[in-house]
């Protein structure tokens, strides 16, 4: 569908599974060298190698987010394997049980903040350093619908993403004559294998009717906004979140 895709370079986190697996699928598909980033090696190997039977150019780069030394070798790594970074789509992040703010312990905290806000930060400086120098490139954070609302329970992990919506505009103003555009996708809940692995039918079921679409997401159909800010055709696009949550937040 995007053309100009063809060729570029990509570095997915949590690319091994889930939404991250079906934005480096999605991206792979069209003409895109992709460094698939996770934390779980088998994951990461098997994506690779799936779209790479496939025909496509995929390499696996076990990193955890939250380490700077780790981050800054998969952007090294993908770019001396496939030529410089085009895209980044910073999508690692970590959830957590519904606990009350004054039941949660520093370690919940430290861990999410890790991950979900720092990650995100390591992530975006080391694509910035990267692209600044092109003058070219789009950053795509995945950010959460919960980064506009919020419900009980959830304070640790609606921080977090309300962080990575605030990264994601300062910066988009910040490197606006750049030629780099910072966007953040909002997701609702997305039916992934994790999803239905931790909460039960009737957890899925409330989950869904949060939405007035009443059903949950698809990875796909976040994967398929990821390729549009991706291309040219978000070319006038910067700054912004975009809600793909079944009209959750406009409730």
């Amino acid at each position: 569908m995007y053309s100009e895709l063809n060729g570029k370079v990509a570095v997915v986190t949590g690319g091994g599974a889930g939404i991250g697996l079906a934005c480096a699928t999605r991206l792979a598909e069209s003409g895109v060298a992709v460094g698939i980033a996770d934390i779980d090696s088998a994951a990461a190997e098997q994506a690779a190698q799936t779209l790479n039977s496939q025909g496509r150019r995929c390499m696996a780069v076990v990193t955890d987010v939250s380490q700077p030394a780790q981050v800054a070798a998969l952007f090294q790594t993908t770019s001396e394997a496939f030529g410089p970074i085009d895209i980044a789509v910073n999508n690692a992040g970590v959830g957590s049980p519904l606990t009350p703010l004054g039941d949660t312990e520093e370690t919940d905290f430290d861990r999410i903040m890790a991950v979900n806000l720092k990650g995100v930060w390591l992530c975006m400086r080391e694509a910035l350093r990267h692209m600044t120098p092109l003058g070219t490139g789009s950053i795509i954070n995945m950010a959460s619908a919960l980064s506009t609302t919020t419900f009980p329970g959830s304070s640790l992990y609606t921080a977090s993403k309300h962080g990575v919506s605030g990264l994601t505009r300062s910066a988009a103003v910040e490197y606006g004559e750049s030629g780099i555009r910072i966007n953040a996708i909002c997701p609702g809940f997305i039916s992934t294998p994790l999803l239905h692995s931790t909460v039960t039918e009737e957890a899925a079921k409330a989950m869904a009717a949060k939405h007035p679409m009443n059903r949950l997401g698809s990875p796909a159909e976040i994967a398929d906004a990821v390729v549009f800010l991706a291309s040219d055709a978000s070319s006038f696009v910067t700054g912004s979140l975009f809600s793909i949550d079944g009209g959750w937040t406009a409730t």
